[in-house]
Protein backbone atom coordinates (compact mmCIF):
# COMPACT_ATOMS: atom_id res chain seq x y z
CA UNK A 1 0.00 0.00 0.00
CA UNK A 2 1.02 3.23 -1.04
CA UNK A 3 2.05 5.86 2.03
CA UNK A 4 -0.58 9.10 2.25
CA UNK A 5 0.26 11.16 5.41
CA UNK A 6 -1.24 14.36 3.92
CA UNK A 7 -5.05 14.90 3.12
CA UNK A 8 -5.51 14.04 -0.52
CA UNK A 9 -7.51 16.93 -2.75
CA UNK A 10 -10.43 16.37 -4.47
CA UNK A 11 -13.33 13.33 -3.91
CA UNK A 12 -13.07 10.18 -2.17
CA UNK A 13 -14.67 6.81 -3.22
CA UNK A 14 -15.57 3.84 -1.62
CA UNK A 15 -14.67 0.40 -2.79
CA UNK A 16 -17.83 -0.12 -4.39
CA UNK A 17 -17.76 3.17 -6.58
CA UNK A 18 -14.51 2.16 -7.60
CA UNK A 19 -15.67 -1.27 -8.81
CA UNK A 20 -18.20 0.65 -11.26
CA UNK A 21 -15.53 3.12 -12.20
CA UNK A 22 -13.72 -0.32 -13.27
CA UNK A 23 -16.37 -2.43 -14.41
CA UNK A 24 -15.39 -5.08 -11.93
CA UNK A 25 -17.17 -6.50 -9.30
CA UNK A 26 -16.92 -5.52 -5.52
CA UNK A 27 -14.96 -8.96 -5.14
CA UNK A 28 -12.46 -7.80 -7.74
CA UNK A 29 -11.69 -4.69 -5.60
CA UNK A 30 -10.71 -6.54 -2.75
CA UNK A 31 -8.78 -8.63 -4.14
CA UNK A 32 -6.69 -5.84 -5.85
CA UNK A 33 -6.43 -4.39 -2.29
CA UNK A 34 -4.44 -7.61 -0.93
CA UNK A 35 -2.70 -8.47 -3.94
CA UNK A 36 -1.33 -5.11 -4.94
CA UNK A 37 0.90 -3.25 -2.98
CA UNK A 38 1.23 -0.22 -4.99
CA UNK A 39 -2.78 -0.12 -4.63
CA UNK A 40 -3.35 2.99 -3.17
CA UNK A 41 -4.22 3.78 1.05
CA UNK A 42 -7.45 4.53 2.77
CA UNK A 43 -7.69 8.14 3.03
CA UNK A 44 -10.66 7.88 5.01
CA UNK A 45 -14.03 6.47 6.63
CA UNK A 46 -14.06 3.27 8.50
CA UNK A 47 -11.89 0.26 8.82
CA UNK A 48 -14.94 -1.81 7.43
CA UNK A 49 -15.65 0.81 4.77
CA UNK A 50 -12.42 2.61 3.87
CA UNK A 51 -12.23 5.71 1.54
CA UNK A 52 -10.45 6.58 -1.35
CA UNK A 53 -8.35 9.59 -3.22
CA UNK A 54 -10.14 9.32 -6.79
CA UNK A 55 -8.13 10.47 -8.22
CA UNK A 56 -5.22 8.17 -7.30
CA UNK A 57 -7.61 5.58 -8.06
CA UNK A 58 -8.06 7.08 -11.07
CA UNK A 59 -4.34 7.06 -11.48
CA UNK A 60 -3.35 3.17 -10.63
CA UNK A 61 -6.64 2.15 -12.69
CA UNK A 62 -5.47 3.40 -15.87
CA UNK A 63 -1.84 2.20 -14.76
CA UNK A 64 -3.12 -1.66 -14.12
CA UNK A 65 -5.20 -0.89 -18.15
CA UNK A 66 -8.11 -2.03 -15.85
CA UNK A 67 -9.94 1.58 -15.60
CA UNK A 68 -12.21 3.51 -18.04
CA UNK A 69 -13.51 7.05 -18.70
CA UNK A 70 -15.63 8.40 -15.63
CA UNK A 71 -19.06 9.38 -16.62
CA UNK A 72 -20.12 12.78 -15.73
CA UNK A 73 -22.95 11.80 -13.53
CA UNK A 74 -20.30 9.81 -11.52
CA UNK A 75 -17.83 13.22 -11.09
CA UNK A 76 -20.67 15.23 -10.51
CA UNK A 77 -21.89 12.63 -7.26
CA UNK A 78 -17.74 12.81 -5.82
CA UNK A 79 -17.99 16.54 -6.20
CA UNK A 80 -21.01 16.50 -3.90
CA UNK A 81 -19.37 13.97 -1.90
CA UNK A 82 -16.00 15.97 -1.48
CA UNK A 83 -18.07 19.32 -1.13
CA UNK A 84 -21.16 18.24 1.20
CA UNK A 85 -19.84 15.03 2.68
CA UNK A 86 -22.50 13.77 5.74
CA UNK A 87 -24.78 16.41 4.48
CA UNK A 88 -25.50 15.10 1.29
CA UNK A 89 -29.13 15.89 1.57
CA UNK A 90 -28.48 19.24 1.87
CA UNK A 91 -26.40 19.11 -1.55
CA UNK A 92 -29.16 17.34 -3.19
CA UNK A 93 -31.79 20.07 -2.48
CA UNK A 94 -29.20 22.78 -3.86
CA UNK A 95 -28.90 20.71 -6.76
CA UNK A 96 -32.53 19.81 -7.83
CA UNK A 97 -33.26 23.92 -7.07
CA UNK A 98 -30.68 24.89 -9.84
CA UNK A 99 -32.65 22.18 -11.89
CA UNK A 100 -35.83 23.51 -11.09
CA UNK A 101 -34.66 26.94 -11.80
CA UNK A 102 -34.29 28.75 -9.06
CA UNK A 103 -31.36 30.85 -7.77
CA UNK A 104 -29.03 29.02 -5.60
CA UNK A 105 -26.08 31.37 -4.89
CA UNK A 106 -24.31 28.79 -2.03
CA UNK A 107 -23.95 25.89 -4.59
CA UNK A 108 -20.10 24.81 -4.70
CA UNK A 109 -18.49 26.12 -8.07
CA UNK A 110 -17.19 22.35 -9.10
CA UNK A 111 -20.69 21.41 -8.61
CA UNK A 112 -22.47 24.42 -10.16
CA UNK A 113 -20.64 23.97 -13.73
CA UNK A 114 -21.13 19.81 -13.46
CA UNK A 115 -24.95 20.18 -13.24
CA UNK A 116 -24.93 23.23 -15.48
CA UNK A 117 -23.15 20.47 -18.07
CA UNK A 118 -25.09 17.76 -17.14
CA UNK A 119 -28.60 19.96 -17.74
CA UNK A 120 -27.82 20.27 -21.34
CA UNK A 121 -27.78 16.77 -22.28
CA UNK A 122 -29.81 14.96 -19.81
CA UNK A 123 -33.79 15.73 -18.43
CA UNK A 124 -33.81 17.20 -14.82
CA UNK A 125 -35.91 14.82 -13.78
CA UNK A 126 -33.58 11.93 -15.17
CA UNK A 127 -30.49 13.75 -13.16
CA UNK A 128 -32.47 14.35 -10.12
CA UNK A 129 -33.80 10.38 -10.57
CA UNK A 130 -30.17 9.10 -10.62
CA UNK A 131 -29.22 11.23 -7.98
CA UNK A 132 -31.87 9.91 -5.92
CA UNK A 133 -31.04 6.57 -6.73
CA UNK A 134 -27.55 7.25 -5.62
CA UNK A 135 -28.18 8.48 -2.20
CA UNK A 136 -30.05 5.61 -1.44
CA UNK A 137 -27.60 2.85 -2.76
CA UNK A 138 -25.00 4.80 -0.59
CA UNK A 139 -27.71 4.75 2.73
CA UNK A 140 -28.34 1.37 2.00
CA UNK A 141 -24.44 0.35 2.25
CA UNK A 142 -24.12 2.43 5.10
CA UNK A 143 -26.44 0.95 7.21
CA UNK A 144 -28.56 4.69 7.34
CA UNK A 145 -32.19 5.07 8.12
CA UNK A 146 -31.82 8.34 6.15
CA UNK A 147 -34.64 6.90 3.91
CA UNK A 148 -37.19 4.11 3.47
CA UNK A 149 -35.08 1.27 2.26
CA UNK A 150 -36.14 0.06 -1.72
CA UNK A 151 -37.29 -3.22 -0.15
CA UNK A 152 -39.72 -1.48 2.58
CA UNK A 153 -41.05 0.65 -0.23
CA UNK A 154 -42.14 -2.48 -2.35
CA UNK A 155 -43.55 -4.22 0.30
CA UNK A 156 -45.72 -0.92 1.19
CA UNK A 157 -46.67 -0.81 -2.20
CA UNK A 158 -47.54 -4.52 -1.96
CA UNK A 159 -50.01 -4.55 0.69
CA UNK A 160 -51.41 -1.08 0.15
CA UNK A 161 -55.71 -0.67 -0.27
CA UNK A 162 -56.41 0.27 -4.15
CA UNK A 163 -57.05 3.92 -4.02
CA UNK A 164 -58.76 6.57 -6.73
CA UNK A 165 -57.11 8.60 -8.85
CA UNK A 166 -57.84 11.75 -6.77
CA UNK A 167 -56.88 10.21 -3.40
CA UNK A 168 -55.29 11.95 -0.72
CA UNK A 169 -51.94 10.45 0.77
CA UNK A 170 -50.02 11.49 3.42
CA UNK A 171 -46.74 10.53 5.48
CA UNK A 172 -45.86 12.30 8.60
CA UNK A 173 -42.09 11.34 8.23
CA UNK A 174 -41.36 11.17 4.97
CA UNK A 175 -37.77 11.79 5.07
CA UNK A 176 -37.13 12.37 1.05
CA UNK A 177 -40.51 11.55 -0.40
CA UNK A 178 -39.41 7.98 -1.39
CA UNK A 179 -42.41 6.11 0.13
CA UNK A 180 -44.84 9.04 -0.32
CA UNK A 181 -44.61 9.13 -4.04
CA UNK A 182 -44.15 5.39 -4.60
CA UNK A 183 -46.87 4.62 -3.00
CA UNK A 184 -49.33 7.47 -4.54
CA UNK A 185 -48.29 6.91 -8.04
CA UNK A 186 -50.78 8.38 -9.80
CA UNK A 187 -50.13 11.93 -11.10
CA UNK A 188 -53.55 13.07 -9.95
CA UNK A 189 -53.60 11.91 -6.24
CA UNK A 190 -53.43 14.69 -3.79
CA UNK A 191 -49.66 14.05 -1.35
CA UNK A 192 -49.14 15.52 1.94
CA UNK A 193 -45.83 14.99 3.73
CA UNK A 194 -43.93 16.38 6.69
CA UNK A 195 -40.21 15.99 7.69
CA UNK A 196 -38.43 16.89 10.56
CA UNK A 197 -34.98 17.72 8.58
CA UNK A 198 -35.34 21.03 6.72
CA UNK A 199 -33.26 19.96 3.63
CA UNK A 200 -34.68 16.46 3.28
CA UNK A 201 -38.33 18.17 2.90
CA UNK A 202 -37.30 20.89 0.71
CA UNK A 203 -35.35 17.92 -1.73
CA UNK A 204 -39.08 16.10 -1.33
CA UNK A 205 -41.11 18.96 -2.49
CA UNK A 206 -38.56 20.03 -5.30
CA UNK A 207 -38.07 16.41 -6.78
CA UNK A 208 -41.89 16.22 -6.95
CA UNK A 209 -42.17 19.48 -9.12
CA UNK A 210 -39.45 18.38 -11.42
CA UNK A 211 -41.27 15.09 -11.50
CA UNK A 212 -44.89 16.93 -12.56
CA UNK A 213 -46.59 16.05 -9.12
CA UNK A 214 -48.82 19.15 -8.57
CA UNK A 215 -50.38 17.98 -5.89
CA UNK A 216 -47.90 17.44 -3.77
CA UNK A 217 -47.04 19.41 -0.58
CA UNK A 218 -44.27 18.68 1.87
CA UNK A 219 -43.26 21.09 4.99
CA UNK A 220 -40.67 21.25 7.58
CA UNK A 221 -40.82 20.20 10.74
CA UNK A 222 -42.15 17.73 13.90
CA UNK A 223 -45.05 16.46 13.20
CA UNK A 224 -45.62 15.31 16.76
CA UNK A 225 -44.85 18.45 18.06
CA UNK A 226 -45.95 20.86 15.74
CA UNK A 227 -48.47 19.05 12.84
CA UNK A 228 -48.68 21.07 10.34
CA UNK A 229 -51.40 19.89 8.84
CA UNK A 230 -53.75 19.53 11.58
CA UNK A 231 -57.15 19.42 10.01
CA UNK A 232 -55.66 16.95 7.24
CA UNK A 233 -57.81 13.89 6.57
CA UNK A 234 -56.18 11.03 4.25
CA UNK A 235 -57.17 8.14 2.43
CA UNK A 236 -53.94 6.58 3.12
CA UNK A 237 -51.63 7.50 5.98
CA UNK A 238 -48.11 5.75 5.19
CA UNK A 239 -45.34 6.00 7.66
CA UNK A 240 -41.64 4.69 8.58
CA UNK A 241 -41.06 6.20 11.73
CA UNK A 242 -38.16 6.71 13.26
CA UNK A 243 -37.91 3.74 15.51
CA UNK A 244 -36.07 3.63 19.29
CA UNK A 245 -36.62 7.14 20.06
CA UNK A 246 -37.41 8.01 23.67
CA UNK A 247 -37.54 11.93 23.33
CA UNK A 248 -41.15 12.34 20.84
CA UNK A 249 -42.68 15.03 23.07
CA UNK A 250 -44.46 12.63 25.58
CA UNK A 251 -44.57 15.24 28.50
CA UNK A 252 -45.57 18.16 26.13
CA UNK A 253 -48.28 16.26 24.63
CA UNK A 254 -50.33 14.07 27.78
CA UNK A 255 -53.39 15.71 26.98
CA UNK A 256 -53.10 15.51 23.14
CA UNK A 257 -56.52 14.30 21.83
CA UNK A 258 -54.85 12.42 19.49
CA UNK A 259 -54.24 9.57 21.96
CA UNK A 260 -57.50 8.63 21.91
CA UNK A 261 -56.41 4.68 22.44
CA UNK A 262 -54.14 5.55 25.39
CA UNK A 263 -51.25 7.82 25.84
CA UNK A 264 -47.95 6.00 24.55
CA UNK A 265 -45.31 5.35 27.20
CA UNK A 266 -41.59 7.35 26.73
CA UNK A 267 -40.85 3.93 25.29
CA UNK A 268 -43.65 3.61 23.28
CA UNK A 269 -42.74 6.77 20.62
CA UNK A 270 -43.82 4.09 17.25
CA UNK A 271 -47.46 3.97 19.12
CA UNK A 272 -47.60 7.76 19.05
CA UNK A 273 -46.78 7.66 15.28
CA UNK A 274 -49.36 4.95 14.69
CA UNK A 275 -51.94 7.00 16.42
CA UNK A 276 -50.89 10.51 14.92
CA UNK A 277 -51.10 8.78 11.51
CA UNK A 278 -54.97 7.34 12.65
CA UNK A 279 -55.92 10.68 13.60
CA UNK A 280 -55.47 11.97 9.90
CA UNK A 281 -57.31 8.74 8.20
CA UNK A 282 -60.64 9.71 6.93
CA UNK A 283 -63.69 6.95 8.32
CA UNK A 284 -62.72 4.11 6.17
CA UNK A 285 -59.39 5.38 5.79
CA UNK A 286 -56.16 3.26 6.29
CA UNK A 287 -52.90 3.42 7.79
CA UNK A 288 -50.07 1.46 6.86
CA UNK A 289 -47.14 1.12 9.47
CA UNK A 290 -43.88 0.10 9.40
CA UNK A 291 -42.82 -1.01 12.76
CA UNK A 292 -40.06 -2.49 14.56
CA UNK A 293 -41.01 -6.30 15.36
CA UNK A 294 -40.62 -5.84 19.12
CA UNK A 295 -43.85 -3.27 19.42
CA UNK A 296 -46.21 -6.59 19.04
CA UNK A 297 -45.38 -7.92 22.30
CA UNK A 298 -43.75 -5.41 24.35
CA UNK A 299 -45.43 -5.04 27.64
CA UNK A 300 -45.61 -0.90 27.86
CA UNK A 301 -47.85 -1.06 24.62
CA UNK A 302 -50.14 -3.81 25.78
CA UNK A 303 -52.58 -1.49 26.66
CA UNK A 304 -53.10 0.47 23.32
CA UNK A 305 -52.83 -2.93 21.34
CA UNK A 306 -55.83 -4.35 23.05
CA UNK A 307 -58.07 -1.63 22.04
CA UNK A 308 -56.66 -1.61 18.70
CA UNK A 309 -57.85 -5.04 18.25
CA UNK A 310 -60.93 -4.59 20.40
CA UNK A 311 -62.37 -1.43 18.68
CA UNK A 312 -61.60 -3.74 15.36
CA UNK A 313 -59.09 -0.92 14.11
CA UNK A 314 -56.73 -3.28 13.41
CA UNK A 315 -56.81 -5.04 9.88
CA UNK A 316 -53.55 -6.97 9.23
CA UNK A 317 -49.87 -7.68 11.04
CA UNK A 318 -47.69 -9.01 8.57
CA UNK A 319 -44.16 -9.97 9.45
CA UNK A 320 -41.75 -8.89 6.62
CA UNK A 321 -38.96 -11.49 5.47
CA UNK A 322 -35.87 -10.78 7.05
CA UNK A 323 -33.36 -8.30 5.05
CA UNK A 324 -36.23 -6.19 4.32
CA UNK A 325 -35.01 -2.97 6.30
CA UNK A 326 -31.40 -2.68 5.26
CA UNK A 327 -30.65 -0.32 7.55
CA UNK A 328 -30.34 -2.72 10.58
CA UNK A 329 -30.55 -6.60 10.99
CA UNK A 330 -33.88 -6.43 13.48
CA UNK A 331 -36.99 -7.84 12.03
CA UNK A 332 -40.01 -5.26 11.18
CA UNK A 333 -43.58 -5.67 10.54
CA UNK A 334 -46.07 -3.80 8.38
CA UNK A 335 -49.42 -3.05 10.64
CA UNK A 336 -52.51 -2.12 8.75
CA UNK A 337 -55.53 -0.14 9.96
CA UNK A 338 -58.46 1.61 9.54
CA UNK A 339 -60.87 3.77 10.40
CA UNK A 340 -64.68 2.13 10.87
CA UNK A 341 -67.24 4.04 8.69
CA UNK A 342 -69.19 4.47 11.69
CA UNK A 343 -69.35 3.47 14.96
CA UNK A 344 -71.85 0.17 15.21
CA UNK A 345 -70.81 -2.52 16.41
CA UNK A 346 -72.60 -4.51 14.36
CA UNK A 347 -70.26 -4.06 11.25
CA UNK A 348 -67.27 -4.17 13.37
CA UNK A 349 -64.48 -6.24 11.74
CA UNK A 350 -63.94 -9.87 13.93
CA UNK A 351 -61.05 -11.17 13.16
CA UNK A 352 -57.04 -9.69 12.48
CA UNK A 353 -55.31 -11.27 9.72
CA UNK A 354 -51.62 -12.56 10.73
CA UNK A 355 -49.49 -12.90 8.02
CA UNK A 356 -45.91 -14.42 8.22
CA UNK A 357 -43.40 -13.77 6.17
CA UNK A 358 -40.26 -14.77 7.81
CA UNK A 359 -39.42 -17.52 5.76
CA UNK A 360 -39.41 -15.80 2.32
CA UNK A 361 -36.47 -13.73 0.74
CA UNK A 362 -36.62 -9.97 0.76
CA UNK A 363 -36.38 -10.14 -2.93
CA UNK A 364 -39.24 -12.71 -3.06
CA UNK A 365 -42.79 -13.04 -3.58
CA UNK A 366 -44.98 -10.80 -1.20
CA UNK A 367 -48.02 -12.96 -1.75
CA UNK A 368 -48.52 -15.41 1.27
CA UNK A 369 -48.56 -19.27 1.02
CA UNK A 370 -51.89 -20.89 2.60
CA UNK A 371 -50.07 -21.57 5.66
CA UNK A 372 -48.92 -18.06 6.24
CA UNK A 373 -51.97 -16.55 6.80
CA UNK A 374 -54.06 -16.88 9.38
CA UNK A 375 -57.51 -14.94 10.45
CA UNK A 376 -57.04 -14.49 14.30
CA UNK A 377 -60.70 -13.91 15.90
CA UNK A 378 -60.04 -11.10 18.47
CA UNK A 379 -61.23 -12.84 21.26
CA UNK A 380 -57.78 -15.43 20.91
CA UNK A 381 -55.58 -12.11 20.78
CA UNK A 382 -57.46 -9.99 23.86
CA UNK A 383 -55.46 -12.15 26.27
CA UNK A 384 -52.88 -11.01 29.13
CA UNK A 385 -50.38 -10.08 26.56
CA UNK A 386 -52.18 -9.37 23.74
CA UNK A 387 -49.08 -10.34 21.46
CA UNK A 388 -49.37 -9.41 17.62
CA UNK A 389 -46.54 -11.38 16.91
CA UNK A 390 -48.02 -13.45 13.33
CA UNK A 391 -45.43 -16.02 14.10
CA UNK A 392 -47.02 -17.04 17.24
CA UNK A 393 -50.54 -17.26 15.92
CA UNK A 394 -49.65 -19.51 12.40
CA UNK A 395 -46.99 -22.04 14.46
CA UNK A 396 -49.93 -23.84 16.35
CA UNK A 397 -52.26 -23.71 13.47
CA UNK A 398 -50.48 -24.94 10.99
CA UNK A 399 -47.44 -27.30 12.31
CA UNK A 400 -48.36 -31.05 11.58
CA UNK A 401 -46.81 -32.18 15.44
CA UNK A 402 -46.70 -35.82 14.90
CA UNK A 403 -45.29 -36.13 11.24
CA UNK A 404 -42.63 -33.48 12.29
CA UNK A 405 -41.47 -35.39 15.55
CA UNK A 406 -41.28 -38.27 14.06
CA UNK A 407 -38.98 -37.28 11.27
CA UNK A 408 -36.86 -35.26 13.52
CA UNK A 409 -36.77 -38.55 15.01
CA UNK A 410 -35.19 -40.44 12.64
CA UNK A 411 -33.39 -37.67 11.11
CA UNK A 412 -31.31 -37.80 14.88
CA UNK A 413 -31.20 -41.34 15.03
CA UNK A 414 -29.66 -41.66 11.63
CA UNK A 415 -27.34 -38.77 12.25
CA UNK A 416 -25.95 -40.75 15.55
CA UNK A 417 -25.27 -43.71 14.11
CA UNK A 418 -22.98 -41.73 11.30
CA UNK A 419 -21.72 -40.41 13.98
CA UNK A 420 -19.28 -43.33 14.81
CA UNK A 421 -18.32 -44.02 11.18
CA UNK A 422 -16.88 -40.24 11.02
CA UNK A 423 -14.16 -40.71 13.21
CA UNK A 424 -10.74 -41.68 12.24
CA UNK A 425 -8.91 -44.82 13.03
CA UNK A 426 -5.98 -43.13 14.99
CA UNK A 427 -2.59 -45.23 16.87
CA UNK A 428 -0.34 -44.14 19.24
CA UNK A 429 2.28 -41.57 18.32
CA UNK A 430 5.81 -40.75 18.58
CA UNK A 431 4.19 -38.73 22.32
CA UNK A 432 4.05 -35.05 22.93
CA UNK A 433 6.62 -32.63 21.15
CA UNK A 434 7.55 -35.59 18.87
CA UNK A 435 6.43 -33.17 15.66
CA UNK A 436 7.87 -29.74 17.55
CA UNK A 437 11.40 -30.56 15.84
CA UNK A 438 11.60 -29.70 12.33
CA UNK A 439 8.30 -26.67 11.50
CA UNK A 440 8.04 -23.84 9.39
CA UNK A 441 5.72 -21.03 9.79
CA UNK A 442 2.81 -20.13 7.25
CA UNK A 443 4.29 -16.67 6.82
CA UNK A 444 7.29 -18.69 5.33
CA UNK A 445 5.32 -20.42 3.03
CA UNK A 446 3.42 -17.99 2.11
CA UNK A 447 6.41 -16.41 0.73
CA UNK A 448 7.23 -19.37 -1.51
CA UNK A 449 4.36 -19.03 -3.01
CA UNK A 450 3.05 -22.29 -0.84
CA UNK A 451 -0.37 -20.81 0.45
CA UNK A 452 -2.68 -18.90 -1.06
CA UNK A 453 -5.85 -16.76 0.92
CA UNK A 454 -9.30 -17.89 -0.80
CA UNK A 455 -11.81 -16.58 2.00
CA UNK A 456 -11.07 -16.50 5.08
CA UNK A 457 -8.92 -19.09 5.57
CA UNK A 458 -5.36 -20.24 3.89
CA UNK A 459 -5.11 -23.22 1.46
CA UNK A 460 -2.49 -24.72 -0.37
CA UNK A 461 -1.34 -23.14 -3.41
CA UNK A 462 0.92 -25.83 -4.70
CA UNK A 463 1.08 -29.73 -5.05
CA UNK A 464 3.96 -30.02 -2.19
CA UNK A 465 1.52 -29.01 0.23
CA UNK A 466 -1.72 -30.99 1.54
CA UNK A 467 -4.85 -28.24 2.43
CA UNK A 468 -6.47 -30.14 5.23
CA UNK A 469 -3.18 -30.95 6.56
CA UNK A 470 -2.53 -27.01 6.80
CA UNK A 471 -5.75 -26.23 7.97
CA UNK A 472 -5.50 -29.14 10.54
CA UNK A 473 -2.21 -27.78 12.12
CA UNK A 474 -3.57 -24.27 11.84
CA UNK A 475 -6.58 -25.75 14.10
CA UNK A 476 -4.45 -27.08 16.86
CA UNK A 477 -4.46 -25.36 20.54
CA UNK A 478 -0.72 -24.26 20.31
CA UNK A 479 -1.40 -22.25 16.93
CA UNK A 480 -4.98 -21.35 18.23
CA UNK A 481 -2.76 -19.56 21.06
CA UNK A 482 -0.17 -18.34 18.54
CA UNK A 483 -3.34 -16.64 16.33
CA UNK A 484 -5.35 -15.16 18.74
CA UNK A 485 -4.92 -11.74 19.81
CA UNK A 486 -4.77 -9.83 23.53
CA UNK A 487 -7.77 -8.42 22.85
CA UNK A 488 -9.19 -12.29 22.12
CA UNK A 489 -9.18 -11.92 18.81
CA UNK A 490 -8.71 -15.72 16.38
CA UNK A 491 -7.40 -15.22 13.37
CA UNK A 492 -7.05 -18.60 10.81
CA UNK A 493 -4.64 -17.50 9.09
CA UNK A 494 -2.00 -16.16 11.64
CA UNK A 495 1.07 -16.07 10.34
CA UNK A 496 2.99 -17.17 13.11
CA UNK A 497 1.21 -19.90 13.10
CA UNK A 498 3.82 -23.27 12.59
CA UNK A 499 3.26 -26.62 10.88
CA UNK A 500 5.68 -29.52 10.80
CA UNK A 501 7.37 -30.86 7.58
CA UNK A 502 6.58 -33.39 6.25
CA UNK A 503 6.36 -35.32 2.64
CA UNK A 504 3.14 -35.18 0.84
CA UNK A 505 2.57 -38.69 1.30
CA UNK A 506 2.32 -38.17 5.20
CA UNK A 507 0.92 -34.58 4.84
CA UNK A 508 -2.36 -36.52 2.90
CA UNK A 509 -2.35 -39.25 5.70
CA UNK A 510 -2.83 -36.58 8.19
CA UNK A 511 -4.70 -34.27 6.26
CA UNK A 512 -7.53 -37.09 5.83
CA UNK A 513 -7.81 -37.56 9.86
CA UNK A 514 -8.03 -33.81 9.99
CA UNK A 515 -11.02 -33.88 7.02
CA UNK A 516 -12.70 -37.12 9.05
CA UNK A 517 -12.62 -35.22 12.65
CA UNK A 518 -14.25 -31.67 10.67
CA UNK A 519 -17.02 -34.16 9.41
CA UNK A 520 -17.16 -35.40 13.10
CA UNK A 521 -17.27 -32.12 14.02
CA UNK A 522 -20.18 -31.10 11.44
CA UNK A 523 -22.11 -34.03 12.52
CA UNK A 524 -22.48 -32.91 15.99
CA UNK A 525 -23.17 -29.57 15.32
CA UNK A 526 -26.48 -31.24 13.45
CA UNK A 527 -27.39 -33.51 16.08
CA UNK A 528 -27.47 -30.48 18.58
CA UNK A 529 -29.67 -28.72 16.36
CA UNK A 530 -31.50 -32.23 15.92
CA UNK A 531 -31.86 -32.48 19.86
CA UNK A 532 -32.65 -28.91 20.30
CA UNK A 533 -35.57 -28.75 17.84
CA UNK A 534 -36.82 -32.37 18.62
CA UNK A 535 -37.15 -31.48 22.01
CA UNK A 536 -39.05 -27.98 21.04
CA UNK A 537 -41.18 -30.21 19.18
CA UNK A 538 -42.04 -32.58 21.49
CA UNK A 539 -43.10 -30.40 24.18
CA UNK A 540 -45.16 -27.80 22.33
CA UNK A 541 -46.78 -30.80 20.79
CA UNK A 542 -47.45 -32.85 24.25
CA UNK A 543 -48.10 -29.41 25.67
CA UNK A 544 -51.22 -28.29 22.71
CA UNK A 545 -52.61 -31.81 22.74
CA UNK A 546 -51.36 -32.83 19.30
CA UNK A 547 -49.23 -35.11 20.60
CA UNK A 548 -49.47 -37.91 23.76
CA UNK A 549 -47.31 -40.24 25.87
CA UNK A 550 -47.13 -43.94 24.66
CA UNK A 551 -48.91 -46.60 26.30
Amino acid sequence: MTDNAASPVGPLVTGSEIARLAGVTRAAVSNWRRRYDDFPAPTGGAANSPLYALAEVQEWLDKQRKGQEVSPEVELWQAMRAAYGEQMVAGLAKVAAVLAGESEPGLPDDVATRVQGLARTEAPVDLVNGLTERFMDSARRAGSDQVTPERLVRAVCHFAPELSADATVFDPACGIGVLLLSVASEAGMRCRGQELDADSARFAQLRAELLGRSGVRIVAGDSLRADEWPDRKADLVVCDPPAGVTEWGREELLLDSRWELGTPSKAEGELAWLQHAYAHTEPGGHVLMVMPASVAYRKAGRRIRAELVRRGILRQVIALPPGTATSHALPVHLWCLQRPENTGSAEMNRTVRMVDLTDNSPDGSLEPSPDQVADVPLIELLDDAVDLTPGSHLRVRYRDYPDEYATLRKELEDQIRRLAALLPELAPGGGPGSLDGATTSVADLARAGLVAYDGPEPVSASEQLDTDYLQGFLRSSVNARRSTSASGTYRLDGRGSRIPRMGIDDQRRYGSAFRALSAFEEGMRKVDELSRQLAEVARDGLATGALAPGE
